[in-house]
Formats: C-alpha cells, sequence, structure tokens
C-alpha cells in the first residue's frame, strides 16, 4: 500500500529565541545564518527538495522579517541590478519562494502555547493527507535532505506518523523525545509509544525524536482533543501519541548530520562544519588551528 503524497510543510517560527538574546531582540533568531545562509533559508530549500507544494509558516506579528526574506522583493531586485550586482539579484531571487511554483502562506501564532499550538494554527491552510512539520533551528545537512528522505519513506512506508530520529548520548536521553522500538526495518524505526524527556535508566531506547515530522491528517483532530500541559502549553508530541493506536509511528534514521541550532554551541558547530566543507575559508581555519596549537600549554 501506498500512502497519498506529502504536499503541505508547515513551518513552527513563532519562538522568540530567548537564548540567542540580545541577537534575537531585532532579528528572529530563523534569521540568523550559518556564515551567510539563514536557518529558514536551509529548511525552504529541505521542503523544495522534498516536492513540498504549500509552506505554511506559522509565525508572530513581531516577525515580519521572516515574510519579507522568504517572499520575492521585486523593488531590492530592482535597485541591485542597476548597480550591477545581476549575480547578487540572482541569488537572492533563486532563494526565495516562486508563487507560480510554491504556496505561501502567513498564519500568526499570537501566544506562545507550545509546538502542538502552533501546527494546529496551520490547519486550515493544509492540504489534504499528512503534513510536514519542519523545526528550522534542528540544522540537518547532508545526503539527499531530511525531509526528501522522510517523504519517500513515509509514501512508500506503513506508519501513519513518521519522526525524524537519531541515536543520542546516555546523558542528552533526558532532553529529549524518546522512542520505544518495536522492530526496525532499514532506516525505519517502527515504535510502540514514546517518552518524554525520561531518565536515562527510565528511556525505553537512545533513539531521540527531533526536528522533522510527517504526520497523518489525523492529527489535526487529535491537536484539537487536546487539554493544555503544563504552563498552559498544547504539545505536538502527546498529539502524536493519541493516534499510535489508529494510524502508528515509526522513526527514520536520517543519513544526514543534525545541529541544534537553538543552541549556542549547535551554530557553532554547525558555522564549523559548514566552513570546514568550503575550500573559501580553509585560510581562516588553519590559521585559527595553528594558534591554538602554538598558544597551547606543553604536556608534562
Amino acid at each position: 500500500m501506498k500512502n497519498d503524497p506529502v504536499r503541505t510543510a508547515i513551518f513552527p517560527v513563532a519562538g522568540l529565541g530567548t537564548r540567542f538574546l540580545p541577537a534575537t531582540k531585532a532579528t528572529p533568531k530563523e534569521l540568523l545564518p550559518v556564515i551567510d545562509t539563514p536557518l529558514i533559508q536551509y529548511a525552504i530549500d529541505e521542503a523544495r527538495a522534498a516536492g513540498i507544494e504549500r509552506m505554511v509558516f506559522v509565525s508572530h506579528p513581531s516577525k515580519a522579517s521572516i515574510e519579507r526574506h522568504v517572499r520575492h522583493d521585486a523593488d531590492l531586485s530592482r535597485m541591485l541590478r542597476s548597480k550591477g550586482k545581476n549575480g547578487v539579484a540572482r541569488t537572492l531571487e533563486a532563494a526565495c519562494l516562486n508563487e507560480g511554483e510554491h504556496e505561501v502562506v502567513f498564519v500568526m501564532q499570537d501566544e506562545p502555547l507550545g509546538l502542538g499550538h502552533a501546527v494546529n494554527c496551520a490547519a486550515p491552510h493544509a492540504l489534504p493527507g499528512a503534513v510536514a512539520v519542519i523545526l528550522p533551528d534542528d540544522l540537518i545537512l547532508g545526503g539527499r535532505g531530511c525531509l526528501a528522505e522522510m517523504v519517500d519513506a513515509y509514501e512508500h512506508g506503513k506508519a501513519g506518523h513518521l519522526v525524524a530520529a537519531m541515536e543520542v548520548a546516555p546523558d542528552a536521553v533526558s532532553s529529549y523525545g524518546i522512542l520505544a522500538p518495536r522492530s526496525i526495518e532499514g532506516p525505519m524505526i517502527f515504535a510502540s509509544g514514546m517518552v518524554e524527556k525520561p531518565a536515562i535508566d527510565a528511556a525505553p531506547s537512545r533513539q531521540a525524536v527531533v526536528g522533522r515530522y510527517v504526520l497523518d491528517g489525523s492529527i489535526f483532530a487529535d491537536l484539537d482533543a487536546l487539554t493544555p500541559g503544563a504552563g498552559g502549553e498544547y504539545q505536538l508530541t502527546d498529539a502524536i501519541a493519541a493516534g499510535i493506536g489508529r494510524v502508528g509511528l515509526a522513526g527514520y534514521a536520517f543519513s544526514g548530520k543534525r545541529f541544534d541550532c537553538g543552541s549556542k554551541t549547535g551554530m557553532l558547530a554547525a558555522i564549523l562544519h559548514v566552513a570546514r566543507s568550503n575550500p573559501d575559508y580553509a585560510d581562516v581555519l588553519e590559521e585559527f588551528c595553528n594558534l591554538q596549537a602554538a598558544t597551547a600549554p606543553a604536556a608534562a
């Protein structure tokens, strides 16, 4: 049996980015760059590579600059071309979403009521069938693209809810939702459930759920039925758990490398990873490494 194509991607981008203050006081965290490419751009490109037709951005009124980045700016392109900067104009035009090829929708989440609430804000705009959810501050680099891999696996798979999964260190288990595996078929980890942020001695595995989801369309009914948890927030994991008995749940062991760019250390790791793969930055990295070696204390 083949599942229907995944046509909608939801981008929850309403968060305040408090861990990056003061940088995010005026600049949304999704626009923070990994060298010269904002996090949201990586997420958009990943959705495009997965064949997504409609992209729904769940934003906040204070973050209008995200919409400016996403949409084509004809005035800016004309100004750049008038100054002979045709290459820069072409780069910007390629980065933005062409609404002749992709539908773009912005909706507002006025209150921080959790990831489940953010996803449900997009419900009126989702095309029929399963939906993808992309958390831009979970940056996944390499391979075909994590979402493209997951969409392909979903359309040919047996689980109605599919989540990106990776094995984490024992001391990191309590920071994630953890799958309870029941069988493994290639990259698919079929699960009987998941436990939110368990202690390591209570965790059913070390397979952690990270920021990519392909969810059966029934997720919206399960979100509607939720009651708020701690802090008045509606948790996406609770809605996923509610549907496991009906539609099934699997993790997908993606091929790329994931960086938690919601943290400063994760963002730095992503920047260094991208820099290391580009010869334009080789001299800077070599100079830094040589300086570190020269100033390191000698071994006893």
